[in-house]
């Protein structure tokens, strides 16, 4: 292909469109020299080729924009970007997420957003049986850069690459040691952060060897030690309450008129420690013969804090019509004349927020280790051809726990027991703390195996060039287990109910790729894959891909593809399990946000299919150098979606009188909610579209170098299960809003730069009543120094002006979605790097 003006420009494009302009820095650009031309994969092929030229919109973040802008954790970097929406979980999860962080290309969900190891893929992990994998095993110490493709790639790597993929290279071919130190503190003096790496790497005649290590360290941040958070206002009370009523000085049973505050037990940030050990391998045995491996063990320890477990029990009066003759409470004529009495079943309800017990605190002990080896070499067939042979193991275990649970079925008993004691409004005695709280245990994993073999090339010569070419097979099985404590498997726990996971699957692929250069103007790529999977059976996707270089300045590209995402080993086995979701009861029967679900399962599941469309121009103007344009318009459409169908529109519906909604749902027309469940279904369905833009502008002026960069994301439409998303915001689903940008400038000399951040995401609208939810715009500004050659620090600030996070109604315990907004306030950060 001509190495033209515009073919220079897109390589630029591709690698100079981070989020922050620090990615200008040099990264895995194919470099030609006279005497040979090196080939390279490109995220989003298996064909070897002389450039980054594809036709997909590829964004690279380089080590340096990482440092520049602070991220101590993949999953912070990646959901900074314009093209992430929804809600992935990460550090400012505190209920539901296990200490698990993940990303979510355009807010598709992040099972469908695949996650790659240095082109390979990654075992799924967290607490066991998990749908997606968990960025915190990957230190950001052994980043060199993350290439994010933003368009369907299943035709190409599989189930999964529906949204996009996420591939992370590490560091290798370093010589030398390297340390580093990098911190952060919130202005409040909270939420602390700290990371301690260490590098080391050597050459020998024929290879590089590459060593590190990390330990990092997170500070937990308190809800109410935010002054913007409202204090939160529970119905479950340390006092407790029988039937609403409450006991007063003069010991009459009065209404509630007080809430229990949760906002003091429960995190913005969540704590966490984190030790990873990690090794990338290169020898060449002999000529043309290479062997490859990269190891990564990663410990995580994190924990989450929730206010003392509610107790909610229903008790059986003496003497009522129904109730039970021995197990029974007696109403006193007090409690008579405050209004208290049995309903139609012959009992009342008793709620209690068990502070004597104390907080839940929900603690995570998992382990990761992933192996990945391979051996590559030529063929001297036609004009040479490559192939290479790889395993990759991966291994995830878990120890979970949540300290201070309480025992159902011990607090019944022992209320009958003794109601003095649980009715006088009196803190519990020690004996009957011992007797209904318990240690919650529970353990899981998940396991993955994948031989793969790749032949590429090129075929033949056409006169505008060679066509190329690349043909694989692969074996992979993905395994996973979940074991809940049994008194939760029994149902005898205050918290939900759920049942054991346990599964496995395997899966034969094969794959061809094929790139042809019509002309020295026109190239096309074709990508054909056929999947056979031992749980549903057989699956095949395409891509056509197009890139036209329109002149030496504008090269136009577009890419349409279909792909699939097989059912995971939690949709397939799945016990079933209890969700507290924040949900409104139209009938206004429950006292709490927090509703009961029961989510369920089935085995019988199929696969989601997909299909996706990018078309987009890549423009770097002659008159002004160093100015690259990216304009990309994406569709995404999925059918046949693995989902849950929306639980506040199945209440909405069934108070509406819908009886279909009603018995999907297991509603009583009468807003009976106590076998509420929602079903996984193959009836969900997606559609989003959007554009995305990038401006990167590098001049000299003033003595000094600049570099001006800008992402934005322009959403259209994102639609699912006939619910329009688009430009709103919830707590179960997260945010949509229409526009969200990112600006950057920095201003450097040779040792020196100064980078400034902005990023904003527009006003939207609260998804169940439309209300406005206000527009938000982060600054942030950083500073690095060369002290020499091998010494430089770094120092900056994030959220500058302390900007607050949007209300949103149904969010988390703070009243915000942390997911989308910054609930920690001003943080400033440093680090220092040594290289010797």
């Amino acid at each position: 292909m001509q190495n033209s003006f515009v073919s220079k420009a897109v390589r630029f494009a591709l690698l100079a469109a981070p989020v922050s302009v620090a990615g200008f820095s040099s990264v895995a650009m194919a470099q030609e020299e006279a005497a040979k031309v090196e080939r390279i994969e490109v995220t989003g092929s298996r064909i070897q080729r002389q450039d980054m030229e594809t036709a997909s919109p590829v964004t690279v973040i380089d080590a340096a924009a990482i440092r520049v802008e602070g991220f101590t954790s993949v999953d912070q970097l990646l959901q900074a970007q314009t093209s992430m929406a929804g809600a992935a979980v990460g550090s400012t999860t505190n209920n539901g997420a296990d200490g698990v962080a993940q990303v979510d290309l355009r807010g598709m969900g992040a099972q469908r957003t695949l996650v790659l190891l240095n082109g390979r893929r990654m075992v799924n992990s967290g607490s066991g049986a998990d749908s997606a994998v968990d960025l915190n095993a990957i230190p950001v110490a052994m980043i060199a850069r993350v290439e994010i493709l933003k368009d369907g790639a299943s035709a190409v790597y599989g189930s999964d690459a529906i949204a996009g993929v996420v591939n992370i290279i590490t560091k290798k071919d370093f010589e030398g040691v390297q340390l580093d130190l990098n911190g952060s503190s919130t202005d409040k003096g909270d939420g602390e952060t700290g990371e301690l790496s260490a590098l080391y790497g050597f050459s020998t005649d024929r290879g590089n060897y590459t060593f590190g290590a990390s330990f990092s360290k997170r500070e937990g941040v308190i809800q109410a030690d935010r002054d913007w958070t409202e204090p939160g206002s529970s119905s479950f009370i340390p006092t407790g309450s029988l039937g609403g009523k409450v006991q007063n000085a003069q010991g009459e049973w009065v209404a509630r008129s007080t809430g229990y505050d949760f906002t003091k037990d429960s995190w913005y940030q969540t704590p966490s420690k984190r030790y990873s050990l990690f090794a990338n391998a290169t020898q060449e045995f002999a000529d043309e013969l290479i062997f490859t491996a990269d190891v990564l063990y990663t410990k995580r320890k994190s924990d989450q804090q929730l206010a003392a477990q509610p107790g909610d029990i229903m008790l059986d009066v003496c003497g009522a019509p129904g109730a039970d003759l021995v197990n029974c409470i007696s109403l006193t004529p007090a409690m008579v004349a405050g209004g208290i009495e049995a309903d139609d079943t012959g009992r009342v309800n008793y709620r209690r927020r068990t502070t004597d017990v104390g907080p839940r605190i929900y603690a995570q002990d998992t382990d990761t280790l992933r192996l990945s080896a391979g051996l590559a070499g030529t063929l001297d067939v036609h004009t040479g051809m490559s192939w290479d042979l790889s395993y990759t193991f991966g291994k995830n275990e878990a120890d979970t726990s949540v300290a201070n649970s309480i025992n159902a079925v011990k607090m019944e008993n022992s209320v009958y027991a003794n109601q003095a004691a649980w009715f006088s409004g009196a803190p519990l005695t020690q004996a009957i703390i011992d007797d209904v709280g318990y240690f919650e245990q529970a353990t899981g994993g998940n396991k993955q195996h994948i031989v793969a073999g790749v032949l590429s090339g090129d075929l033949f010569d056409l006169e505008a060039g060679a066509v190329g070419f690349a043909i694989g097979a692969e074996y992979r099985r993905d395994s996973g287990y979940y074991n809940p404590d049994p008194v939760i498997v029994a149902g005898e726990g205050t918290a939900a109910q759920q049942d054991p996971t346990n599964g496995s699957y395997d899966v034969v692929s094969f794959y061809q790729e094929v790139s042809v250069p019509f002309s020295e103007k026109l190239t096309g790529e074709f990508a054909l894959r056929f999947d056979d999977y031992s749980t549903f059976g057989k699956a095949s996707t395409w891509k056509i891909g197009l890139t036209y270089e329109a002149t030496d300045e504008l090269m136009l590209r577009a890419v349409a593809a279909t792909g699939f995402r097989a059912p995971n080993v939690s949709e397939l086995y799945g016990g079933n399990t209890g969700s507290y979701d924040y949900l409104d009861d139209p009938w206004g029967n429950e006292q709490d946000p927090q509703i009961l679900v029961n989510y369920t399962s089935d085995s019988n599941i199929q696969p989601e299919e997909s299909e996706s469309f990018t078309a987009g121009f890549v423009l770097s103007p002659s008159q002004i150098e160093g100015l690259s344009m990216t304009v990309d318009y994406w569709r995404f459409k999925v059918s046949n979606a693995i989902t849950r169908l929306d639980a506040q529109a199945g209440l909405n519906n069934c108070f509406a009188g819908d009886v279909t909604s009603c018995e999907t749902f297991s509603i009583t027309l009468d807003g009976d909610l106590s076998n509420f469940t929602n079903p996984l279904t193959n009836v969900g369905n997606q559609d989003t579209s959007g554009i995305d833009g990038n401006i990167s502008y590098r001049f000299d002026g003033l003595g000094l170098t600049w570099k001006i960069n800008n992402d934005i994301t322009w959403l259209l439409k994102f639609k699912q299960d006939g619910i329009e998303y688009t430009n709103t915001i919830d707590g179960n689903f997260g945010g949509y809003a229409e526009l969200r940008n990112n600006f950057s400038i920095q201003a450097g000399m040779d040792d020196w730069n100064v980078t400034y951040f902005n990023r904003y995401i527009g006003e939207s609208e609260y998804l169940a009543d439309g209300s406005k939810i206000d527009s938000v715009l982060y600054h942030n500004i950083s500073a690095s120094y060369f002290i020499t050659d091998g010494l430089s620090v770094s120092l900056g600030v994030k959220n500058l002006t302390d900007e607050e996070p949007s209300r949103v109604a149904n969010g988390s315990d703070g009243g915000t979605v942390p997911e989308v907004f910054d609930t920690i306030g001003r943080q400033f950060f440093g680090g220092i790097s040594y290289k010797f």
